[in-house]
């Protein structure tokens, strides 16, 4: 490596980790769930309120979603590979749970109404 090619990687890694920085510390608490199935709003759940949601698909397939603490969570799923019960717990705003099989897609909205986008905050 060249004096250049690392000036070039040392920039690179720097605005990585301000990105980094910026949606590990900044991003908004989310205040509800919004889950999807086949692209059509199944329902909206709040954050606050402990539940467990059976999420039924096509073909007799399901998801359940467990909302407790905060955190959205699929904690069991009937698509073959389980990757979204994989998936860390979520509950900042934009954060999203997919199961691809199933075609469930649940994501963490805030109810806050901003007209900037997140550069400009």
């Amino acid at each position: 490596m060249r004096k250049n090619d690392k000036i070039i990687l040392g920039i690179i890694l720097g605005i990585a980790l301000i990105f980094g920085m910026y949606f590990y510390f900044f991003k908004k608490e989310g205040s509800y769930a919004v889950v999807k199935v086949d692209g059509q709003i199944y329902g909206q759940y709040s954050l606050k309120e402990e539940r467990t949601i059976e999420i039924p698909s096509k073909d007799d397939n399901y998801n359940r979603l467990v909302i407790t603490g905060g955190y959205a969570d699929i904690e069991e799923a009937s698509c073959p590979d389980k990757l979204c019960v994989h998936q860390k717990k979520i509950q900042k705003s934009g954060e999203t749970l997919v199961c691809l099989p199933n075609k469930v897609i649940v994501e963490i909205k805030s109810e806050e109404k901003n007209s900037l986008d997140g550069i400009a905050n």
